[in-house]
């Protein structure tokens, strides 16, 4: 796995904040994924989000990738 934010996203603080908040993120659906190699790139829309909505976000992108298990 592996996250990444540019520096378009802001300065250190803000690309750090925006990967933080993408591996706790992962952390929380690490279970329900299949084995493989993720890499997520940040975006500066990122930094502005709500928690639901970066997370509502973050299930529509597994979903579409077929990252998910099937249960």
């Amino acid at each position: 796995m592996g996250f990444t934010a540019t520096k378009k996203i802001g300065n250190a603080v803000k690309r750090n904040r925006a990967k933080r908040r993408l591996r706790a993120l992962f952390r929380e659906f690490s279970p329900m994924l299949k084995d493989g190699t993720y890499i997520f790139v940040a975006k500066q829309s990122i930094i502005e989000i709500t928690h639901e909505k970066l997370k509502n976000d973050f299930i529509k992108v597994l979903n579409r990738s077929n990252a998910l298990k099937k249960t």
